[in-house]
């Protein structure tokens, strides 16, 4: 099935009639990019993916470092009908090769191997294209598709038509405090997951928006990204306003007149902090992949846990206390759909409360075992799956508290060096453990389920090494 061919026109006409908005489109370091040059370079991309067999209606892992390279081949694969399957760089190879297995494109884009090494932003990275002979075709309407880890082990496949991205791409644009025509945005937030792609990229390209990027993450070099460019706002993880609300002095920004933080829960203390240092609010962005933008807050008038009111058009309901929302199909694409889509509204399994009088969203937390760490998914059965497979691990519970952290019983003496260099083959950095605790028995339940509560975990190794001691 070919693709959303009115996804297609409104692609190309953002790319073909945007120079009344100015004539830069983004910017890395000394490196600026034109409108022009972006048709040109997507023009040429588009070239060589057809040279290669890519079609309207193939399907194409794009697995490609953060870069212009990554976003016009982004373009060039949608305007030219193709489905795109967002993997993100970092993946390792068994995690990508279980999504390559699971969702069989035709083709895959990838950073070559010169190219590994992760940073932010760069201005360019060599691309192979892969053909894979077993992939499929596109089945459905889907021009994007994305991934998080499911509850089983198996990762979530989520799908997103044009209409739906058009339809967010809208949402963004009806917000009145969103960055409009000629404002600067610093874009933080990573580009494989939708907050960044879709409320930066695609919003900055329908409203004449310019996207600056950083290749590096210190402080330092924001700040003089912020200030040399004079930008009016910076999307991010509260990771990267904790850095910078932790500067002592930090130099003036007198044209910064929004931060919004997106992908996970924002602190109090984070908050207070950025606004003490810099006179500005963090806002907030909150939503997931399967929908997209939910609940926004952008000039941070309500402090967490307050995360907004409904952006316009999406419809909200507070169920047993967690939220579920309106959507007109499952996002989910293949076989671990478990109950969250059911007549017409989605679970997203976050804990919520309306402010009386204003309908403003509370999120407190999660009814399931996901997590997020700056900004990236992180399911902790995946994590207890991939320790379990070991040979000499008996039993397992991983819970999260400032970081990743595992508790096991092992059947002979196994090293924390060992269960790492298990963990770095078969998971991404930031879903591996960072501490290891070693029990002779995990603590259970009255009805003999494992207990996950962090603090009960803690105390029953403590009574045990007490208990030991003597």
């Amino acid at each position: 099935m070919t693709g959303d061919t009115d996804f297609e026109t409104w692609l190309g006409a953002l790319l073909s009639d945007g120079d009344d908005r100015g004539p830069a489109w983004a910017v890395h370091g000394q490196t600026v990019v034109s409108r022009e040059k972006l048709r040109a370079e997507v023009a040429r991309a588009r070239g060589i993916l057809h040279a290669h067999g890519v079609r309207a209606g193939s399907t194409v892992a794009v697995q490609v470092l953060p870069s212009f390279t990554l976003l016009w081949s982004l373009f060039a694969l949608w305007t030219a009908g193709a489905q795109v399957m967002l993997l993100d760089p970092r993946l390792t190879a068994a995690e990508t090769t279980r999504l390559l297995e699971l969702c069989e494109p035709q083709f895959r884009l990838v950073s070559a191997d010169a190219a590994q090494t992760f940073t932010p932003f760069r201005d360019e990275c060599e691309v192979v294209v892969e053909r894979r002979p077993l992939g499929r075709p596109a089945q459905g309407p889907h021009r994007l598709i994305q991934f998080s880890s499911g509850s089983t082990g198996l990762p979530k496949v989520i799908g997103r038509t044009g209409d739906s991205l058009r339809e967010e791409v809208a949402r963004f644009g009806q917000l009145p405090d969103m960055p409009g025509p000629g404002e600067k945005v610093l874009l933080l937030s990573s580009l494989a997951h939708s907050f960044g792609l879709i409320g930066g990229v695609l919003h900055a390209l329908s409203a004449g928006v310019v996207l600056h990027f950083a290749g590096s993450l210190r402080a330092k070099e924001l700040l003089r990204i912020a200030a040399e460019d004079r930008v009016n706002a910076v999307f991010g993880v509260p990771a990267h306003f904790d850095l910078l609300g932790r500067v002592p002095a930090p130099p003036a920004l007198p044209d910064l007149r929004l931060a919004v933080s997106g992908g996970e829960l924002l602190a109090a203390g984070i908050h207070g902090r950025f606004a003490e240092r810099y006179g500005v609010r963090i806002g907030q962005a909150y939503g997931m992949t399967e929908v997209g933008i939910i609940a926004t807050d952008l000039t941070g008038l309500a402090p967490p846990p307050a995360v907004g009111l409904p952006v316009p058009g999406m419809r909200t309901a507070v169920v047993d206390g967690t939220l579920r929302i309106r959507l007109p199909e499952n996002p989910y694409l293949h076989a671990d759909v478990d109950d969250r889509y059911v007549d017409g509204w989605l679970n997203t399994r976050d804990l919520c409360a309306v402010r009386p009088g204003s309908g403003v969203l509370e999120i407190t937390g999660r009814t399931d075992t996901m997590v997020a760490i700056g900004g990236l998914k992180v399911d902790l059965t995946e994590v207890e799956a991939v320790l379990a497979e070991h040979a000499d691990v008996d039993e397992v519970v991983v819970v999260y508290g400032e970081a990743v952290e595992a508790h096991l019983v092992v059947t002979r003496d196994l090293s924390r060096a060992q269960l790492l260099a298990w963990c770095k083959e078969r998971l991404s950095p930031h879903k591996i453990p960072k501490a290891f605790h070693f029990q002779k028995a995990l603590p259970r339940t009255s009805n003999g389920k494992l207990v996950r509560n962090r603090e009960l975990l803690h105390t029953a190794r403590e009574r045990n090494r007490r208990v030991t001691i003597r």
